[in-house]
C-alpha cells in the first residue's frame, strides 16, 4: 500500500548556516560596490562579534562553499583575490527587488487605471468589480457566480451586477525609463550613506522590468561632474567621488537616451539629494557650491522646459529636506509639469514602484 513514511526531521544545518552567511555577504557586497575583500573582512569582524559559524561550518567552509556555488570567481588560480560572478550580481538584484518591491502591499483595485476609455488588449491576474462599460467577455464567470452564491444564497439565487467580478486589463503600451542616480559626495555626507538605497532601488527596478514588463526599457546614468551611462551589471559596483552635481550632464544624456526609443512611453526618474552645483563648458567646469547658482539653475529649468515639449516628465525622488532645495525642485517640477517626491531613504521603494506602475499604464501624448 502506498503511504506517507514519517522520519524524524534532520535540519541541513551546513545548508542553512550556508544561506544565513551569503545572505549577509550579498547585502555587505552592496555596501562595499562589489568589493570582495572587504565584504569577507566585515563579514569576519561581524562573525567574531556575533559567532555567525562554529566548528561544524567554518569562514573558510563558507568561502568554498561560495566559489563552489558560483557566486565567486578567482581573478588569478593560487592569487586568493575574488570578485563576484554573474550569478552572484544577479542575486543582489533579486534581493534587492525582494527587499525594495516584494513586501509592497497590493493598493484598492483602481489606483493604477489608464485614464482613457475603452478595453484594453493585455490581461492580468487581478480581479476588480464590475463597472458600466466593462465588455462581457471580461467578466470572470467563475468568481461572479461564488459572489452570487456568497451574497443571495442557494434558496434565493440571483445573479447581480454587484456580484460581477472582471479580469483587470491594461493596454500594452511599452515604456521606456532612464534612471538616473546622483553619484555626487553629498550622497554619503553628515554620516548618512544615500547611495546604497539608490543603488537597490534602482537594481530592484531593474528586476522588476525584466521580470513582469520584459517589453520595457530601462537605462541607467549616473552623474558626478559628469554623466555617463552605466549597464545594469554595473550596479552594484557604484561609488560616489569628489564630484559636484552635474545635473544637466544627466538630463542631456538621459534624454539622449530616450529620442532613440521608439515607445511611446518616455519617463525620466532622477535619485538625487542635492542642488545642481556644476557645468561642464567646452572641456572647463564651472562649480559653485554656494547657494543656488543662477547660471546651473537657469540650465537646468531650460532642460527641464526642453523635456515637457518632448513628453518626457521627470519624476524627482528628494532625498533631502532643506527648505530651499525643496523650493527648487517643486519650480524644477513645475518646469517640466512631472512630479516629485520629498522622501527618506525608507519609502524610497515605494514611491518608485508606485510610479512606475502608474506611468506604464497610460500613453503621454
Amino acid at each position: 500500500m502506498i503511504g506517507y513514511r514519517f522520519t524524524q526531521y534532520e535540519a541541513d544545518v551546513e545548508g542553512d548556516a550556508f544561506k544565513r552567511l551569503l545572505g549577509i555577504f550579498l547585502e555587505l557586497l552592496n555596501y562595499t560596490s562589489g568589493d570582495v575583500q572587504e565584504s569577507l573582512h566585515w563579514l569576519h569582524e561581524l562573525d567574531k562579534e556575533h559567532n555567525l559559524t562554529n566548528d561544524d561550518y567554518t569562514m573558510a567552509d563558507f568561502i568554498e562553499d561560495l566559489k563552489k556555488e558560483g557566486y565567486l570567481r578567482e581573478d588569478e588560480p593560487g592569487s586568493g583575490n575574488f570578485s563576484i560572478s554573474a550569478k552572484a550580481e544577479q542575486s543582489i538584484r533579486e534581493r534587492a527587488l525582494e527587499e525594495i518591491f516584494g513586501k509592497l502591499k497590493k493598493g484598492n483595485s483602481g489606483n493604477h487605471r489608464t485614464p482613457y476609455s475603452g478595453k484594453g488588449d493585455e490581461s492580468t491576474p487581478d480581479m476588480r468589480p464590475f463597472e458600466f462599460g466593462d465588455s462581457l467577455d471580461t467578466i470572470a464567470m467563475t468568481e461572479s457566480m461564488r459572489n452570487a452564491q456568497i451574497n443571495h444564497g442557494l434558496d434565493d439565487f440571483m445573479l447581480t451586477e454587484k456580484d460581477l467580478e472582471v479580469n483587470e486589463q491594461e493596454f500594452k503600451t511599452q515604456t521606456s525609463t532612464v534612471v538616473m542616480i546622483d553619484i555626487s559626495h553629498s550622497m554619503i555626507l553628515y554620516g548618512e550613506d544615500r547611495i546604497t538605497p539608490a543603488k537597490k532601488v534602482a537594481m530592484g527596478l531593474a528586476e522588476l522590468i525584466k521580470r513582469k514588463y520584459p517589453k520595457d526599457t530601462v537605462n541607467f546614468v549616473v552623474f558626478g561632474n559628469d554623466a555617463w551611462e552605466v549597464e545594469l551589471k554595473d550596479l552594484p559596483y557604484l561609488k560616489v567621488g569628489p564630484f559636484h552635481t552635474n545635473t544637466v550632464a544627466g538630463l542631456e544624456l538621459a534624454m539622449d537616451l530616450l529620442r532613440r526609443k521608439k515607445s511611446s512611453n518616455k519617463q525620466i526618474f532622477m535619485i538625487t539629494d542635492g542642488k545642481p552645483t556644476c557645468l561642464k563648458q567646452g572641456v572647463r567646469y564651472y562649480k559653485n557650491s554656494m547657494g543656488l547658482d543662477k547660471k546651473i539653475t537657469n540650465k537646468t529649468m531650460n532642460l527641464a522646459h526642453q523635456a515637457r515639449r518632448l513628453h518626457i516628465p521627470i519624476t524627482t525622488f528628494m532625498v533631502a529636506q532643506d527648505s530651499w532645495l525643496v523650493k527648487f525642485v517643486q519650480d524644477f517640477t513645475k518646469a517640466n509639469n512631472g512630479k516629485a517626491y520629498f522622501t527618506g531613504l525608507g519609502k524610497l521603494g515605494e514611491f518608485v514602484f508606485e510610479d512606475y506602475e502608474r506611468n506604464r499604464r497610460k500613453t503621454i501624448r
